[in-house]
């Protein structure tokens, strides 16, 4: 079998993978925004991006949730968690019935800043993802899940390979 990367590509999926560049580019710089508008360190703004975010749409984070989401070890997840408690930007809680489990949550000056910030920074992205149709978000969330299970299955390989030097 040969290498699939070195097969000829359609020009959709050179355009796709175009516009994928282009995205986690324009969110990289976004998010570097929200560290400069926070006045904190990117990973530390990411992660106060990330606990807000799922906090507002219902699905509240856990410190390994937010390792994954962040792509950070779950010792230096703990270590930023700390910064961000000390900061009074997160707290930590306890709200499940197995009271090891800890869900992180945004204290409100977190939540205004995130909302103040959205609010110059996400005009657009939120107005279209509102304009799309359901048919056109159901069609991109399908292939960009497929995406994201493709990179997870590399990033496993990868951890199985290893460094190599040529």
């Amino acid at each position: 079998m040969g290498n699939p990367a070195q097969e000829p590509w359609e020009t959709s999926q050179v355009k796709m993978m175009e516009a994928l560049r282009e995205w986690a580019t324009g969110f990289a710089e976004i998010n570097l925004h929200m560290s400069q508008w926070m006045r904190l360190p990117g990973s530390d703004a990411n992660a106060v991006g990330q606990i807000v975010w799922a906090a507002q749409s219902g699905t509240p984070l856990s410190p390994a949730a937010l390792s994954r989401r962040i792509g950070m070890s779950t010792g230096s997840t703990a270590v930023l968690l700390n910064r961000l408690e000390r900061a009074g930007l997160v707290v930590r809680s306890r709200e499940h019935q197995d009271r090891r489990r800890v869900t992180l949550r945004p204290t409100p000056a977190a939540s205004e800043q995130a909302r103040a910030f959205m609010a110059i920074a996400g005009t657009e992205i939120a107005a279209t993802l509102r304009q799309a149709t359901e048919a056109e978000l159901s069609t991109a969330t399908s292939v960009l899940d497929r995406m994201n299970d493709a990179a997870k299955q590399a990033i496993q390989r990868l951890h199985t390979v290893g460094t190599r030097t040529p």
